[in-house]
């Protein structure tokens, strides 16, 4: 946990966002895999961490901006649970260093709320992401789950806090990069022709809990790199294949790190290769040296798009001007993503309150209908204290590519008898986590390899 003092801050702070009504806050519970007591790793919701910094399954919280109270509810270990358990601290004593005197058991959370209700007051509540959430505040509120409404001024008063990240917050992050890096190194030194891909992803899971963090999120270990969540990991790989690590782990205080890096299996990549990842990296490089305070984080995205197609007309893959190449939405045959999104507390910060509300601000809304820009998930206006993640990459999709040529589609930005030549060539991406600065940015932890001339003299040195 962070000090009493930041809690109690950064409540005051919400509690100072608006004037009436109750915040109420739910913690996560165990959830079974196939029945009660065999559990999935209990992971707390980011929000009550932020406010809290309690890790407990089954608790609950609220602020009461009427009565000016703040108290936890939930149950301390009974002695059959204990048995099992062992002693473990107590629920008041963690609540206290959270800066809040007032516990309640579990049972009392409904009571409270009800008589709160019953004098007509407004009890405002994030959107629930867990069944088990949805079912509680159902049952709670005495509302259907259908129409159930989280409080677009709870939201609003969350995000406004969670986006601008804390120097202590920073320094956490910042450790989950520092570990990611040295997994990233240890997979690269594991790559070899004839394993799984699988291989890879277990014995980085193992570095991951040996320097006491978690995965932040599934990792994406694969030869298939233009499979943009590829969960399988069942291939072999072999020389002449590329494979793509998008890797994190994150702290024991839920602070993710988010890196991506793709390397050949033998110790150089093709010239082909060589060619395509140069282009990822040039646009990976224009974007990060556009981010600064003020500038729309939709506007980089662009911007990348724009040095992506640069690169592809310089190889014959696509022709004509790369500015109206974009504007007509061309490049997405080979980048079908967002740029990047918010990390903090959650890999894809506050993902779980909202897209409209977290990456995107009032009278801008989020293009939901445009290929491509559909998939991105921050467009907003950068500030100082934001940490965000920049990872572009080219993807060869050959379902995707044989639908469009089967429409000629776009065939003036696209040489489609180019395009034959990388039908089957994979995909790259690039990605690293930056801290927007007053006057910038600042990458974030130690800067993981990733110029072709580092990578391949790492393979040769450690393949």
């Amino acid at each position: 946990m962070f000090s009493t003092e930041t809690y109690q801050r950064r409540r005051d702070k919400l509690a100072n966002s608006n004037s009436e009504g109750i915040f109420l806050f739910l913690g996560n519970i165990e959830n079974p895999i196939n029945f009660e007591h065999n559990a999935y790793p209990f992971r707390q919701d980011s929000t009550f961490l932020y406010f809290f910094g309690i890790s407990q399954p089954a608790i609950a919280a609220i602020i009461d901006l009427d009565e000016q109270k703040t108290i936890v509810f939930g149950d301390e270990a009974t002695l059959d649970e204990i048995v099992w358990t062992g002693k473990l601290e107590t629920l008041k004593s963690k609540s206290q260093k959270s800066g809040v005197s007032h516990t309640l058991p579990y049972s009392q959370l409904g009571q409270y709320l009800n008589n709160a209700k019953n004098k007509g007051r407004k009890v405002h509540f994030l959107p629930p992401y867990q069944s088990a959430n949805k079912l509680l505040l159902s049952d709670l509120l005495g509302q259907p789950v259908k129409q159930l409404q989280a409080s677009p001024t709870f939201i609003k008063a969350v995000v406004a806090l969670r986006a601008i990240k804390e120097d202590q917050e920073v320094q956490q992050i910042e450790e989950a990069v520092r570990v990611s890096t040295e997994m990233h190194l240890l997979a690269m030194r594991l790559t070899r022709a004839g394993i799984k891909e699988g291989n890879i992803a277990s014995e980085i899971a193992c570095f991951a809990a040996n320097h006491n963090c978690r995965l932040a999120y599934p990792p994406i270990v694969t030869k298939h790199g233009e499979i943009l969540h590829n969960s399988h990991q069942l291939n072999t790989i072999e020389n002449g294949d590329m494979l793509l690590n998008d890797s994190g782990v994150e702290t024991q205080m839920g602070y993710a790190a988010d890196l991506t890096r793709t390397i050949p299996v033998g110790k150089r990549f093709s010239s082909k290769q060589k060619e395509i990842y140069n282009i990822v990296l040039d646009a990976l490089s224009a974007a990060r040296d556009a981010l600064k305070p003020g500038i729309k984080y939709k506007e980089v995205h662009l911007l990348a798009c724009q040095r992506l197609v640069k690169g592809l007309v310089s190889l014959g893959i696509m022709k004509g001007d790369p500015d109206k190449a974009v504007a007509q939405n061309a490049h997405s045959l080979f980048f079908q993503c967002g740029l990047g999104h918010l990390m903090g507390l959650d890999v894809h910060d506050m993902e779980d309150l909202g897209e409209q509300y977290v990456g995107y601000t009032p009278g801008e809304p989020k293009d939901t209908h445009t290929f491509g820009l559909k998939s991105l998930r921050l467009g907003r206006t950068l500030e100082s204290g934001f940490v965000v993640t920049v990872e572009p990459g080219i993807y060869f999709i050959p379902t995707l590519i044989d639908q469009w040529q089967s429409e000629n589609k776009l065939s003036e930005f696209i040489n489609y008898n180019k395009l034959a030549q990388y039908r089957d060539f994979g995909g790259i991406r690039i990605e690293d986590d930056f801290l927007i600065t007053q006057d910038g940015y600042r990458l974030l932890g130690p800067e993981l390899i990733k110029t072709v001339d580092e990578i391949e003299n790492y393979r040769s040195h450690n393949a």
